[in-house]
């Protein structure tokens, strides 16, 4: 858009007079007084303000004020409020923010000494995001909810904000022409508000799929993985201070095809797929450097290539095809460094070991060995690790262990250096959920270890996977996505049957729990309240690859990997 110059609000910017700019913004108290010295320091020509979220009344006075002081009334070319508060991370998925997310986190929502007003604060922001969503989709959904959770304080909330919206004509944001423009047009959306309680197994497990995988061990956020490059130690004279690691950062984007075809793919796959794009890449590359040696033009002149004609259709295309190699290698390079990094962690913490029984821990399949054991290994991943296993066995078991036993699995884990607050949390949230509803279960799943791969064995392989399990994973329904699934295709469940039916559409907001439209839907959105993780996402995208023509979102307050889940039940659970 000949957008040249971008540069963040708060920083300090030096006058251009007679350029128009640009403002996307939140309209916080502190951006709009730093719209208005704007003004009054006469920055620019004009004034494009975007506003991220609705502004109130109020502020928008407060700038008209401003501008009328300034003299720079006419300056102000348009306002707009955009309604984008959220962010988009890939076609199907969202998060409501990035900044303040303790505002809205698990940890915001499930804290027992949260006052009212509190509550409908991160309630409101959360309420605020979602309108946001569905004004951008041009559609209104109808929406279901689980009782007695946040997620239903979201509902009625939500509920009632698309209902005045739709009941001022003259300013609705669902009339006219938005509507149809969505890819949602004929028919409306479900929206499934389930609470992150339903199911806290998920965000703790230890995950095979790549985009899981990467979010799990690397520093990942926002789409963008930070690696540090472990520089060579051999070559440093005795005593010489260690050099600086580099690091290094990668954005894992829709335009890269690999990541799109493997993101949900598991390990070993990726690992195997990487080697041979690296293969067929390395025949492309000799195929390019022989036709120039064939025709001894590695120093020579492009004049002398003319002559040969039937050689010069076959560089011509090798030629044309150099800036393509070069970005396949580009992308090649990048996910040889992100699968080794994600390598080394499977290997120095033997998540395999930790996926496979955590699978069968979830889908209550027989242990092959003792937990104990796996707690007390000390070459079995970190103290992190083995309290991840922990809960989930805790949160899964039909009935908690016995006091006794617990007290050896406290002393085990203690040991192993890890710290017990999580476990106080999910104590008190098993009793308390022990009386609103029986465990969740997660299906029947087992994974079945096929022999180590032979082809990524061989010697030439970029990753040594030995001792790695391959193992293949069987479709099986998450809670979420199983919740999804009976609201979707309109099936009777005790798991969802109560579950409340909004319609802000429907004159008469009725509180029922008996849907009225009958028809299954064909596009769904799920929206985690208290945070989601791509294990969720994975397992959505897995089940609807098998229905035809029909889609799903999956959007969350927050997306957090079990490190920050942990971080926050330990905060929960500190005495």
């Amino acid at each position: 858009m000949g957008i040249t110059l971008h540069l963040l609000l708060h920083s300090d910017r030096d006058p251009i007079p007679d350029v128009p700019a640009v403002y996307f913004v939140m309209p916080t108290e502190e951006n709009i007084d730093r719209m208005c010295q704007d003004l009054r320091n006469q920055l620019y020509e004009s004034y494009y303000l975007n506003f991220i979220s609705a502004i109130s009344r109020s502020k928008l006075e407060d700038i008209a004020n401003a501008a009328l002081a300034a003299n720079a009334v006419t300056q102000v070319a348009k306002v707009f409020d955009q309604y984008l508060n959220f962010i988009t991370l890939e076609d199907d998925m969202f998060v409501l923010c990035n900044q303040n997310k303790e505002l809205v986190s698990y940890r915001a929502i499930n804290r027992p000494d949260i006052t009212d007003t509190e509550m409908e604060t991160v309630m409101d922001t959360i309420v605020d995001s979602l309108f946001c969503f569905f004004v951008t989709l041009g559609a209104v959904p109808i929406i279901r909810c689980s009782r007695g959770t946040a997620a239903e304080m979201v509902a009625v909330k939500l509920d009632k904000k698309l209902r005045e919206n739709l009941r001022d004509a003259r300013n609705s944001l669902f009339t006219g022409d938005t509507l149809g423009a969505g890819q949602f047009s004929f028919q409306r959306p479900l929206l499934v508000l389930v609470d992150r309680n339903i199911d806290l197994a998920t965000p703790l497990h230890h995950t095979w799929t790549y985009q899981a995988l990467v979010h799990d061990v690397l520093d990942f956020h926002l789409n963008r993985v930070n690696l540090e490059e472990s520089s060579g130690v051999e070559n440093s004279p005795a005593g010489a201070r260690p050099k600086r690691k580099n690091k290094k950062s990668y954005d894992l984007t829709p335009v890269d095809k690999f990541w799109q075809k493997h993101k949900g793919s598991p390990f070993p796959e990726v690992a195997e797929s990487v080697q041979q794009e690296l293969e067929s890449y390395r025949a492309q590359e000799d195929e390019v450097k022989r036709l120039k040696s064939i025709m001894g033009l590695e120093g020579e002149d492009e004049g002398a290539i003319s002559m040969l004609s039937d050689n010069t259709a076959k560089l011509t295309s090798a030629v044309s095809s150099l800036p393509e190699l070069l970005e396949k290698k580009r992308l090649i390079d990048l996910h040889t460094n992100v699968a080794t990094a994600v390598l080394e962690h499977i290997k120095a913490r033997k998540l395999d070991v930790y996926f496979e029984y955590e699978e069968k821990i979830m889908s209550k399949t027989t242990l092959d060995k003792s937990l104990l054991d796996i707690i007390s290994d000390p070459d079995a991943g970190t103290p992190e690790d083995k309290m991840r296993l922990f809960l989930i066995y805790y949160i899964s078991a039909q009935q908690a262990p016995s006091e006794a036993d617990l007290e050896q699995y406290k002393k085990a884990l203690t040991d192993a250096g890890c710290n017990l607050n999580p476990l106080q949390y999910i104590k008190q949230w098993k009793a308390f959920a022990k009386m609103a509803s029986a465990p969740t279960s997660y299906g029947n799943t087992t994974t079945k270890p096929m022999g180590l791969l032979s082809r990524v064995m061989n010697t030439g392989s970029q990753f040594v996977m030995e001792g790695v399990k391959n193992l293949v994973l069987k479709q099986q329904n998450l809670p979420v996505t199983r919740i999804l699934d009976n609201l979707m295709e309109m099936k009777s469940n005790p798991e969802t049957d109560d579950y409340r039916y909004f319609d802000p559409k429907m004159l008469r907001g009725n509180d029922s729990s008996i849907p009225r439209n009958k028809n299954p839907f064909q596009e769904a959105i799920v929206f985690v309240v208290g945070g989601g993780n791509y294990i969720e996402y994975q397992n959505l995208v897995d089940y609807i690859k098998g229905k035809q023509g029909k889609h799903i979102l999956y959007g969350c307050s927050e997306l957090f990997n079990a490190t920050q889940f942990i971080k926050q039940l330990s905060q929960l659970g500190q005495k």
